[in-house]
Formats: C-alpha cells, sequence, structure tokens
C-alpha cells in the first residue's frame, strides 16, 4: 500500500487507541489489531510513532482534550446556570448506552499507571469543576457546590457503569428528566 501512511494521521492512531482503551483498557492498544481495524500496515503506526507507549500517551492526550476542558466548551458557554445544567446532565445521559464501551471506566482497570491517574484525574477536575461553578452560580455555597458536584458526577458515572454491564438498563430519555429533577438545587 502506497502512501497509507500520508492517509493516516496521528491522530486518527490515537482516536483508534482511545476506542480500543473503551473497548479493553490498556492492554487493547497493540499495532497490529489497531493497523487491521483502520486497514492499514504496521508501517502507517511507525510513521507516526516509535513505539507503543507514544501511542497510548497520545491516546490520553486525546481522551483528555476531548473530554476535558475542550470537550466542555460548548456547555461551559452557556451563560445560564440552570440551562447548563440541564443541557450537561441531559447530554450525558443520553449518551450512555446500553452495553456501550467507555474510555472512563476501562481506564479504571489501569489506574495503577501514573498516566492512566493523570489522564483520569485531569478529566475529571475539569468535569468537576464545571459542575461546582455552575452549582455556584445557581446561588449554593461553596461547600454544598462541591458536595452537589461530587455527588452529581458520581451519579453520572454510575449510570455509565450500569448502562455498560447491564442490557436493561432503562432508556436515557426516562432518566434524563429524573436525573435533572434530582441534581438542579431547591
Amino acid at each position: 500500500m502506497s502512501g497509507e501512511s500520508t492517509r493516516l494521521s496521528a491522530q486518527d492512531w490515537a482516536r483508534a487507541a482511545v476506542k480500543a482503551i473503551a473497548d479493553g483498557g490498556l492492554a487493547a492498544v497493540a499495532v497490529e489489531p489497531l493497523a487491521r481495524t483502520l486497514g492499514v500496515t504496521k508501517g502507517s503506526f511507525y510513521a507516526h510513532y516509535r513505539n507503543r507507549d507514544e501511542l497510548v500517551a497520545a491516546a490520553l492526550a486525546e481522551w483528555r482534550r476531548s473530554h476535558g476542558d475542550e470537550g466542555l466548551a460548548e456547555l461551559a458557554a452557556i451563560t445560564d446556570p440552570e440551562r447548563r445544567l440541564r443541557e450537561l446532565l441531559t447530554t450525558v445521559v443520553h449518551s450512555v448506552q446500553p452495553l456501550a464501551p467507555s474510555v472512563h471506566l476501562s481506564l479504571l482497570g489501569d489506574r495503577n499507571d501514573p498516566r492512566v491517574r493523570d489522564a483520569v484525574r485531569w478529566v475529571n477536575r475539569a468535569r468537576l469543576e464545571l459542575l461546582v461553578r455552575t452549582y455556584r452560580e445557581l446561588g449554593l455555597p461553596p461547600d454544598r457546590a462541591t458536595a452537589r458536584a461530587r455527588v452529581a458526577y458520581a451519579a453520572i458515572l454510575g449510570l455509565v457503569h450500569l448502562a455498560q454491564t447491564d442490557p436493561d438498563a432503562p432508556h436515557s430519555a426516562v432518566l434524563a428528566d429524573e436525573v435533572t429533577t434530582v441534581f438542579l438545587p431547591s
């Protein structure tokens, strides 16, 4: 396959590695299976990365980018905090699909790896900061805003876990109303 290394970018490989992580954690990031999935030879990989560790680092950076501050930018730009919270919770709930793999949950199996620990901490921080800011703007004092944000975030991760493991998980439309009702301050 001549020119295949120019068809795929380093980011294409990183995104494929992120999908592999969602399906099987860091152990699923292997060059040959990813090359098969992408329809190229290993030569394409080596045009962008020296080794698997570089690809893992790029995949974690891609996940941090797409699920941290940059991935939350559109929601963070909503000026009305109640609308922001509703849209944030609704977006999350609607993205939860039964038996769907999750990068976040898959990475928890590799949480002792310092690269994973840093990436998860980064994404958690970005998400929690947005939730805390939103609850503060809704009038909660700092301690309550932080507590409410942590509970809401824990519930979101719990919903992802349940959906990943339960084929009979409730439909997201049903959950969206419940989640927003529970986590909007009264």
